[in-house]
């Protein structure tokens, strides 16, 4: 989408470096990019390395696990090797776990023995795990338990864009080093938004997931955002100045933020900060990168 792409349709001129500038002028002082696959890493990697602020993850999404299957040793060391040439830029391994809302893409056998398979990784290079987790509590849970040995050498990690339950929040804090990563699809009702209100301010971190998950207007969190960005409605309607409807960015960071303060009632800037050393106490304690800018 940052390539102005968008179903296979080009709509607009490539803009990542737009949306990249937008970002650094709203603050963020970090981006860490998302691997979803082995094909992802590369592309990931490349675009760190234009930028020191650009970090990236390594892993395999649930969805995408059956590319493991043609030759799973292969993979897996290729995997491996994208971690071990890259140390300064590489922070976690993942996004991994479980999605039983969309097995067209993937069963559920081969997402838990994958899923299973790359808690190596993590414990192998020290790195937290980047987590996801769509209606499969149980079975996520009971890989994490039987792996505990491995998770306390990665460090624990983030379970991100967290749309569960009150009773699963707590099952998952409760496991010991796992924190709890908040974007708009954690604020689109008010059940979600009374699960965050709940959540401990020491164990939540911040996150857009864009291209994906911008809080909407019909979101219960939005009536707390007053962080506003010109928009157009229509792609082919792209300015340099303007975000586009349904694209979210990573500047929107802020109206989570912004959200999560008035879900809360506490304010943003003292929420700011626990949340932004959260992050650094997760993905950057290990580095030695600290809060220098």
């Amino acid at each position: 989408m940052f390539q102005g792409c968008y179903g296979g349709s080009q709509k607009h001129v490539a803009d990542l470096d737009i949306v990249l500038k937008r970002a650094w002028q709203q603050g963020l002082q970090k981006i860490i990019i998302t691997a979803g696959c082995l094909k992802d890493v590369d592309e990931v990697l490349e675009l760190t390395a234009k930028d020191e602020r650009l970090y990236a993850t390594v892993g395999t999404h649930p969805t995408r696990c059956d590319e493991f299957l043609p030759d799973p040793e292969g993979y897996y060391d290729q995997l491996r090797s994208k971690i071990e040439s890259n140390p300064s830029k590489v922070l976690a391994i993942g996004e991994c776990g479980l999605d039983y809302d969309r097995l067209k893409f993937c069963g559920q056998e081969t997402q838990r023995l994958y899923f299973e398979k790359q808690l190596s990784l993590a414990a192998e290079f020290r790195l937290p795990l980047f987590l996801h987790m769509r209606n499969a509590h149980s079975d996520f849970m009971a890989i994490l338990g039987r792996n505990r040995d491995k998770l306390k050498e990665c460090g624990g990690g983030v379970v991100h864009s967290f749309t569960g339950t009150l009773e699963e929040a707590h099952s998952i804090l409760a496991f010991g080093g796992l924190y709890i990563g908040v974007n708009g699809c954690s604020l689109k009702t008010e059940e979600n938004a009374e699960v965050v209100r709940q959540l401990p301010n020491d164990r939540i971190l911040l996150e857009t997931d864009c291209p994906w998950c911008g809080i909407r207007s019909s979101h219960a969190g939005h009536k707390h955002v007053s962080t506003k960005f010109p928009t157009v409605k229509k792609k082919e309607k792209w300015t340099a100045e303007s975000l586009i409807d349904g694209r979210c960015e990573p500047c929107q960071i802020s109206q989570v933020l912004e959200a999560i303060a008035g879900i809360k009632q506490e304010p943003k800037e003292k929420l700011a900060e626990i949340y932004y050393q959260n992050t650094l106490n997760v993905f950057f304690s290990r580095t030695g990168k600290t809060r220098t800018e």
